[in-house]
């Protein structure tokens, strides 16, 4: 299977444009749980792909409002690269998304594209998911605030936390796209502090005393300090180590989920998630 039969093509791929701002696409990431969005601009010569902003660049830089400062440089493909070229892209790049691009933006192909190439058998999905989930689990306790686990989240570098009673036992789990959901932008203003001249200083001017308070404005991006216990999914769907990939590509997709416990018994042992069905393309 080829780009070309697993991408969405560019007439169905949401983009933003050049200029724009961060509410732009605070608004699609928001309201259709994207995890980035394509740049492109419009030129006398027709659309040209620029970029792409993901939750991580808006979260990371709340005091930046235009796109072209927002969006970063990934990696492309084209229509006829296979499957497993691009699920090794996206491994290697460690990306979720994969922009199209011959001279123009054509479409986009995700790991959902891929993992949906594994549960409809066109790419290989026999191997047992005890051989491809991850042995470290990324956790919080769920009466952790919401803006404490989010920073726990960013520095361990995944886009989840399974979430862990007072006894240790899972009770849910929380992801990025929980946190995008009730987190918005506030604006401020900082003091930054007065200046006193004193009488002996060599730089005081006739008889001004103090240079006075000076507020420059902020832009921060602010997320709840309620306990995990209210944002999580408690209702969490697991598996165990003998299911296939394809049986859990098929899975995730049922559930619209990206991430799957791996549990033996009523045990946690790991975590699947869809980048590590990827691995079973190499």
């Amino acid at each position: 299977m080829n780009v070309a039969e697993a991408m969405t093509p560019r007439s169905d791929v949401v983009t933003v444009e050049l200029p724009g701002t961060r509410d732009d696409v605070l608004e699609y990431l928001q309201e259709r749980s994207f995890s980035s969005v394509p740049v492109v601009k419009q030129t006398d010569d027709g659309e040209q792909y620029r970029g792409l902003i993901s939750r991580d660049d808006l979260i990371e830089n709340p005091d930046e409002d235009q796109l072209a400062m927002l969006m970063r440089d990934v990696a492309t493909t084209t229509q006829d690269a296979s499957v497993e070229d691009v699920a090794k892209l996206m491994l290697d790049e460690r990306t979720r998304r994969v922009p199209v691009v011959d001279g123009e933006l054509e479409g986009i192909v995700t790991v959902t594209d891929v993992v949906r190439a594994i549960a409809e058998g066109e790419a290989d999905g026999d191997t047992d998911v005890g051989e491809l989930a991850s042995p470290d689990v990324n956790t919080c306790y769920v009466d952790t605030p919401l803006s404490v686990a989010e920073r726990e989240i960013y520095y361990a570098n995944v886009p989840y936390a399974v979430t862990l009673g007072e006894d240790g036992e899972m009770s849910g789990i929380l992801t990025e796209v929980d946190i995008i959901d009730v987190a918005h932008v506030v604006e401020g203003e900082d003091d930054t502090g007065g200046s006193i001249a004193n009488e002996d200083d060599a730089w005081m001017w006739e008889g001004i005393k103090s240079v006075g308070n000076s507020y420059i404005p902020t832009r921060n991006v602010q997320i709840p300090s309620a306990p995990v216990s209210e944002y999580m999914t408690d209702d969490v769907v697991t598996v165990s180590k003998h299911k296939t990939a394809r049986e859990v590509a098929q899975m995730m997709l049922t559930n619209d989920i990206e991430q799957v416990p791996l549990v033996s018994g009523d045990l946690l042992v790991g975590i699947v998630r869809d980048v590590n069905l990827l691995e079973a393309l190499k």
